[in-house]
Order: structure tokens, then C-alpha cells, then sequence
């Protein structure tokens, strides 16, 4: 029961951040539904993680990118986010993941000019996301089968981020640091 109230917080918030055009407050958002998305494991779950960051990533863009369709896609994708709380609300699984399918397909019908930009906008906001499901202990397999992309892909965009706990100091330093235990 938990788990249903804060995928509708989150869906409301959502809801709420694009209605306000907030790129931050979509990007927090797309972040807490990492954490639904590798506790669940499911398609929905991890797709809405995608499409929230995606949109964060769009309406950061939206005077740039020129999209004329913009205000009709926001009201559809508000639409979809209220269909996929009623979704969750009755337990509908299946229709909850469709609807998230749906906003990603009205992401990449945005416009013709901007399809392959969206299709690649999305292609690595399931990275981004799969790499931060993956942080979070889900193994590598499960993760990329979760996101539909490919262990390579996640591979290769996990092991390029700064891992500050990999940061060695030269001996130098070390010896002195050691050396102050015992002064």
C-alpha cells in the first residue's frame, strides 16, 4: 500500500512540475522514482523514471529545441499521468505501464525534425537511469532487460562516471598521514 502512494506522489508531483514548467523539480522527481524503479523491478516503475527525466531534459531545452507542439504535448502528457494514477489507485498494472509507454510515444511524435534528437534524448535518459538503478545494487543484467537496452551500453556509461571512492593519493602523502597517528 505504501508502494501505491508514493508512485501517485509521484505522479502528482510530476504532474505538477510540468504544469509549472520546473526542469529541476522534474529532475528530483525523475531521481526518488530511481529508488521506486529498483525496488520493484517493473517496466512502469522504471519507464516513468525515463520519461520524468526526459521531460526535465525538455522543458530545460524548450526555447532552444523550438517546439511548436509543446503546449498540446503537455496537455496529453497530463492526461496520461492522470490515467496512469487512476491505473495505479485501481491496480492496474498493465494499463500503468501503457500509459507510461504512451508518454514516451508522444515524446518522440513531438515533431519530425526533432525525432531522432528525441529518440536519442530518451535512449540516454534510460541509461542515465540505468546506471543509477544499477548503483543502487540491481545487477547489471536486470537492469539493462529492465530499460531494453544493452549490458554494453550500461557498462560502458557506468564504469565513465567519477567514482570518488576509487581516488588514490600519492606515497607521499599517505606516509604522512600515517606518520600523524603516531605524533
Amino acid at each position: 500500500m505504501e508502494e501505491v502512494k508514493h508512485i501517485l506522489d509521484i505522479l502528482a508531483q510530476a504532474q505538477q512540475a510540468l504544469k509549472q514548467q520546473n526542469a529541476l523539480a522534474l529532475k528530483d522527481i525523475s531521481n526518488q522514482t530511481v529508488h521506486c524503479s529498483s525496488c520493484f523491478q517493473d517496466p512502469g516503475t522504471t519507464t516513468m523514471a525515463v520519461v520524468i527525466y526526459a521531460l526535465s531534459k525538455l522543458v530545460e531545452r524548450q526555447e532552444t529545441l523550438q517546439m511548436k507542439r509543446w503546449p498540446e504535448a503537455t496537455k496529453k502528457i497530463q492526461s496520461y499521468f492522470a490515467l496512469a494514477q487512476q491505473a495505479v489507485q485501481a491496480e492496474k498494472e498493465t494499463q500503468f505501464e501503457s500509459y507510461m509507454q504512451r508518454i514516451r510515444t508522444t515524446l518522440t511524435s513531438l515533431s519530425v525534425n526533432l525525432k531522432p534528437y528525441m529518440q536519442d534524448l530518451l535512449q540516454k535518459a534510460s541509461i542515465n537511469k540505468a546506471s543509477k538503478i544499477y548503483e543502487h545494487g540491481i545487477s547489471l543484467g536486470k537492469t539493462a532487460q529492465l530499460l531494453g537496452i544493452s549490458q554494453w551500453e550500461l557498462s560502458d556509461y557506468a564504469t565513465q562516471k567519477d567514482d570518488p571512492y576509487q581516488a588514490t593519493i600519492n606515497t607521499r602523502t599517505r606516509a604522512e598521514t600515517a606518520l600523524e597517528f603516531f605524533v
